[in-house]
């Protein structure tokens, strides 16, 4: 089992393959790789990270370009394995720094990123539908296109031969036989790959610790079935709004017990029709209501579709649970289905959305006491069987987190693979003559999007925001003449989020005099220095009185 060496790499050889994951690995989310040989790069993917409760005011988190930011002429494509946002979110952001990469990927997939790409006023994108079974060259890389089943249609695999050797791409996938598009893996294409030789597997391990196989797609519709047959008001369901197949599920049955649906959340009423133009989800004439038209209709006849599965702060059914929808009030007795996976991460504001839907009075079922969700990835019954197709001379566990990325090497080595690759973001991984091997590790860091501002905020930025957060802010302003040593005004204290009443520091103002003087009568007259004097006097204070650690941001000014 081969661990990444924390060094530089050495420079690239001719006819060897560099492998670079810069995202991904690690997390679940902002999935990117750069393949590069003989000065050529081709890119996997390009996701978006979904922030967590320590990422204070953050919208987005993106894979860095750092290790190519200087090399854009040399991206003679990217490829996209499937439409989630954790593959294809941040391609926008990459195309701004470069208009003209060629992008390819699956005829939906395209679909959703062609309005991300609108909704970034990015008009000059060049992006190329392929599908399943097609194979192309893309300068020094031939590309084959492989069919698998995921949470979402139209994912593919990617095997990519090169003269170092050959790389088979998973993707996210599963192996569902019983598929509600009739689309299954094409295990056939991976045991014909694998006997022409598979010299680096790259494989999903988003599920390699779940035992035996992942629970089909179509198995969730008898649940569906009884909440609706049981339900007298409204039926809410959240999920992700690009689950095409989740949202078919709720469709036919809302149609089955004769109600309408109405979609909100700008994300679902996009990727939803996106789906129904280009025959991906099922939609039949009049079942369609706009959200306006809700009211026309009695609670047991209409079933929302909404976004905020995951708790998102400004999402629709966040605003429900909190009763500020402008639309949606909730009333005793509505159901609310949580129909999506928990990302690590959200447990804490899905709990907030879900106390908040009961408290209103809705009947909340999620994967937690109903079957209501199935993951779209592969368990370890099916990643072993896929490593014994497909024999591949070396595996790198992609796409989870480190206890996945564990657990789906030990999945590799129980069927007799022995080079196993585990590395992080950064890990550099060559390939020549078809033998994998870590040579070193480069910086691959997280971009932080906060509004418009992209990449501007650093970790430090992050910390002190938790702490304003978290502890408080204090400010101390003092006019000083510091030649003749003397205190011309304050020190004057005011806090915001620590205390209400600013008096609780007159306490302390005289100590903070005396320690100022002290200074000016040891001869410091730098400002600066001077307000070290009062941000020590004054946090060894308020870290004695209320165990608190606030923000102090003190100001000097000399005169």
């Amino acid at each position: 089992m081969t661990q990444a060496v924390l060094r530089t790499p050495p420079k690239l050889k001719p006819d060897t393959l560099r492998v670079i994951p810069l995202g991904g690995l690690g997390d679940v989310g902002r999935n990117m790789a750069a393949l590069e040989i003989n000065g050529k790069l081709l890119l996997i993917d390009c996701g978006v990270l979904f922030p967590e409760d320590d990422h204070p005011g953050v919208d987005l988190i993106l894979p860095s370009f750092d290790v190519i930011a200087d090399r854009l002429d040399d991206v003679v494509g990217l490829v996209l394995t499937h439409g989630h946002e954790d593959h294809i979110g941040a391609v926008p952001y990459l195309l701004r720094q470069r208009r003209d990469i060629p992008v390819f990927g699956s005829q939906l997939t395209l679909a959703l990123l062609r309005e991300k790409v609108r909704e970034h006023r990015l008009k000059e994108s060049d992006l190329r539908v392929v599908a399943e079974g097609q194979r192309l060259t893309v300068d020094e890389f031939d590309l084959e296109f492989v069919a698998v089943n995921h949470s979402i249609p139209d994912a593919l695999a990617i095997f990519v031969r090169t003269k170092a050797g050959t790389v088979l791409h998973t993707g996210d996938f599963k192996m569902d036989q019983l598929p509600l598009d009739g689309r299954l893996t094409d295990l056939r294409a991976f045991a014909r790959l694998g006997e022409e030789g598979v010299d680096l597997f790259m494989v999903d391990s988003t599920n390699a610790e779940v035992s035996g196989f992942t629970t089909p797609e179509r198995d969730i519709l008898p649940q569906l079935e009884r909440v609706f047959a049981t339900s007298k008001q409204r039926v809410i369901v959240a999920c992700f709004a690009s689950h095409v197949h989740r949202v078919q599920q709720v469709m036919d049955a809302a149609v089955a017990h004769g109600r309408k649906v109405v979609y909100v959340g700008r994300s679902m009423m996009r990727n939803m029709g996106v789906a129904r133009d280009l025959g991906y989800l099922r939609v039949p004439e009049e079942t369609l209501i706009n959200l306006k038209e809700v009211d026309h209709y009695r609670p047991d006849e209409v079933v929302i579709i909404s976004t905020g599965s995951q708790g998102e702060p400004l999402s629709a059914l966040s605003r429900i649970a909190a009763g500020e929808h402008q639309v949606i009030q909730l009333t005793d007795g509505d159901t609310v289905v949580l129909a999506s996976s928990l990302i690590p991460g959200n447990e804490n504001a899905v709990s907030r959305v879900i106390n908040g839907l009961t408290e209103r009075g809705a009947n909340v079922i999620h994967r937690g006491n109903a079957m209501v969700h199935v993951s779209g990835h592969a368990s370890a019954g099916e990643l072993l069987y896929c490593y014994n197709i497909v024999k591949p001379r070396a595996v790198m566990p992609v796409h989870g987190e480190v206890r996945h990325l564990h657990a789906n090497a030990a999945l590799a080595v129980k069927t007799g693979v022995e080079n196993t690759v585990i590395v992080g973001d950064g890990g550099v991984v060559d390939l020549r003559q078809g033998k994998a091997s870590v040579v070193g590790q480069v910086e691959a860091g997280y971009i932080f999007v906060d509004g418009s501002v992209v990449g501007d905020i650093s970790e430090s930025s992050l910390t002190d925001r938790k702490i304003l957060g978290e502890e408080g802010f204090i400010s101390v302003v003092c006019v000083v003449d510091t030649h003749g040593g003397r205190i011309l005004s304050g020190p004057d204290v005011h806090a915001r989020g620590f205390v209400e009443d600013d008096s609780v520091f007159d306490s302390i103002k005289q100590d903070m005099v005396k320690a100022l003087h002290a200074s000016m009568d040891d001869g410091v007259h730098d400002t600066h220095r001077l307000q070290q004097v009062l941000r020590r006097k004054l946090g060894k204070w308020v870290s004695d009185t209320y165990r608190r650690r606030p923000m102090i941001v003190p100001v000097v000014v000399e005169v």
